[in-house]
């Protein structure tokens, strides 16, 4: 049987995923993590994007998080999410609204919007999109 770590996904709503897992990904800010049984305790900044746990050979569960902390124990990874969803929960036609609302007020030159807020927003709808496409590449 193969080495197994407990996962922990909660944000401020509800708890998402608890269980146990072989491998674990997610968007740090530096880049892509893997973090696997026995490794090096950390914590790290997360930025929005696809957290996928491999649960098995066979297994895996996809989540999509708009940005968070991770930490790693020993036996643990907790990842405290400002707001998660399941990958299969994304709704693909609100994420193509926000997009184009986003981008539509990107355009907008009269400096009557917040242009960080609706980058974030931009950037947020492009991840949901990215997560989903994967989904959809992986057969799941």
């Amino acid at each position: 049987m193969a080495m197994t770590i407990h996962v922990d996904i909660v944000s401020a709503e509800q708890e998402i995923y608890s269980g146990l897992a072989q491998m674990l990904f997610a968007p740090a800010e530096q880049g892509e993590v893997g973090i696997a049984p026995r490794h090096t305790p950390l914590i790290t900044r997360l930025k929005p994007g696809e957290v996928r746990v491999k649960i098995n050979e066979k297994e895996s569960q996809e989540f999509f998080i708009s940005g968070g902390l991770l930490e790693v124990q020993p036996h643990l990874v907790t990842i405290l999410a400002d707001s998660a969803i399941r990958a299969h929960d994304i709704d693909e036609a609100a994420a193509l609204q926000a997009k184009a609302r986003a981008e539509e007020m990107l355009r907008d030159k009269s400096g009557k919007i917040d242009y960080a807020t609706t980058q974030a927003e931009l950037a947020q709808a492009l991840m949901q999109l990215r997560t989903l496409e994967r989904l959809r590449k992986r057969g799941s």
